[in-house]
């Protein structure tokens, strides 16, 4: 089955069986179930791969199969024989009952190294939610819908890209449903790719230490700059199979999208010790304090977030000690701005997702910006996106790229990519070589006409620290004229056809009349 084939059988899935929830809700289990299928045929497989008996599965084998994968599920409970039990109607009063108990077997199973990967992980698929049915029968009844419209899907190591895209395109399609709640779990997938590319320019990228987001929502950005990188140093390699050193490292707030994202990771296929996601509020508790510098910091803070700068001291904070001034309480993208150079290596490279706003709007705002250039010197560039390209939320965007140590460090180079963009039904889109000019611009730090410039710090000064695009890069546009001749014919013929619309309703309406009388 191709991807496309399978994404929009995926999609017909969770729209046919979620009834009476709305796609925000249903999201969790459609999803939910897809990584338990795969983490039980992945086991299955381990099995027939390593020659184990089903039959006589000792303390070593389980051993083995929880220090390789992470986990370890009971044979009885695996996705395929759950599904035998339901085509032959076994137990399956108690399925949900079943599964719940499944659920938290595994999570209890994981060894110290993996625990923290799987703890809670099934914590949302409430089985007994009254939104699945009103009574246990109608639950049980949807629970085995959803399981057997996905026995057939192929899973397997082997595909777990192609799966884990369409988990991605699960995803991103539930996040556009919910508008602008799905903006706060999901980057679309153009912007992605752009920040990845942007990221992975970085002389550091190739032996990066870590991948970090401090916002992670559903983890798709950490994957794509890892994807991303690991492509490069496959293709400057030759070797298609060679590994990078990097580890994925994120925080997330709300505890289902963080669970998601952990799915997300072990879908695409990163074993255990390979990332570490952490729940929490990252400017309250960082979890990653004690790790300190990251080579690679991608984000997409959520806009207009409201934080209290005085529930703590946050003035002895290391993260943002070094300024004058903390983000204002209603608006807390400045605070993610310095919690991420804090974590942000000496050579290492940060490309985030930042509302227009923060670089013009005066006050403490423009206390930070004006000491990140110019005592700091550590805004490297700028660039304008097209409105309209996120879930929920039709106001413009940049990304703002930050480096510690700047190979071109008299000047900021700003990018004006918001005209350039295709529309698809109400939103805008990046298309692929909108994204390729960004990138290609960016690092060769190319001047164009209308789009992008190299300005000058001092000239910055001079305009008090505004980085408002409009300010350096003119792209008026003269508007063109219609001659009127042609403006009155196109009136005309619009006209026209107007009145054939008339006739024909009035014909419509005639013979619907007809047939009422007869």
């Amino acid at each position: 089955m191709k991807k496309e084939e399978l994404n929009a059988k995926l999609w017909n899935i969770a729209n046919k069986l979620r009834g009476r929830m709305d796609a925000n809700e249903f999201k969790k289990y459609i999803l939910g179930f897809i990584f338990f299928k795969y983490i039980s045929t992945n086991l299955e497989n381990y099995y027939r791969e390593e020659e184990f008996s089903l039959a006589d599965l000792d303390q070593e084998v389980k051993e083995d199969v929880i220090d390789q994968l992470g986990y370890f599920i009971n044979p009885n409970h695996f996705y395929s024989k759950i599904i035998e039990n339901i085509k032959n109607k076994k137990n399956i009063d108690n399925l949900n009952i079943l599964l719940s108990d499944t659920f938290k077997e595994i999570e209890n199973s994981t060894s110290e190294k993996s625990r923290d990967d799987f703890s809670g992980l099934f914590d949302e698929l409430d089985l007994n939610d009254k939104k699945l049915g009103d009574t246990q029968l109608e639950i049980n009844q949807l629970i085995a819908k959803i399981m057997l419209e996905l026995e057939y899907f192929e899973i397997s190591r082997e595909n777990n890209d192609f799966l884990g895209d369409s988990y991605e395109y699960l995803i991103s399609k539930f996040a556009s449903d919910a508008g602008k709640k799905g903006g706060e779990f999901y980057t679309p997938i153009e912007v992605g790719k752009t920040i990845a590319k942007i990221v992975a320019t970085s002389k550091k990228a190739k032996e990066a230490n870590v991948i970090y987001d401090p916002t992670c929502g559903s983890g798709s950005l950490l994957i794509r700059a890892y994807n991303e990188i690991k492509n490069i140093v496959k293709n400057e390699s030759n070797n298609l199979k060679k590994e990078i050193p990097t580890i994925i490292q994120g925080q997330e707030l709300n505890h289902t999208t963080y669970n998601l994202a952990r799915m997300n990771m072990i879908l695409h296929g990163f074993n255990y010790g390979k990332f570490k996601i952490k729940q929490g509020d990252t400017l309250k508790n960082d979890k990653f304090k004690q790790n300190k510098k990251f080579d690679i910091i991608v984000a997409n803070p959520p806009f207009g977030t409201k934080w209290d700068p005085k529930e703590k001291d946050y003035q002895i904070d290391d993260r943002f000690a070094i300024f004058d001034a903390l983000a204002p309480t209603s608006r807390a993208e400045f605070a993610f701005i310095q919690h991420m150079l804090y974590h942000l290596s000496e050579d290492g490279i940060m490309a985030t997702v930042l509302p227009h706003g923060i670089l013009f709007r005066g006050g403490a705002e423009e206390k930070i910006r004006r000491q990140i250039i110019e005592n700091y010197n550590w805004f490297d560039a700028i660039i304008s996106l097209p409105s309209n390209l996120f879930f929920g939320a039709g106001i413009p965007a940049i990304i703002a790229v930050f480096k510690k140590c700047r190979e071109n460090n008299k000047s900021i180079l700003f990018i004006d990519a918001s005209k350039e963009f295709e529309k698809v039904k109400n939103k805008n889109k990046l298309r692929d070589q909108d994204i390729l000019k960004i990138v290609d611009t960016y690092k060769n730090k190319k001047e164009i006409e209308k789009y992008s410039r190299n300005v000058n710090i001092n000239e910055i000064k001079k305009n008090d620290f505004n980085l408002n695009i409009s300010r350096y890069i003119d792209n008026f546009e003269e508007e063109t004229y219609r001659p009127i001749e042609e403006i009155k014919r196109d009136i005309f013929e619009a006209e026209q056809k107007e009145i054939e619309l008339k006739k024909e309703l009035q014909e419509l309406e005639k013979r619907i009349l007809e047939e009422i009388l007869q």
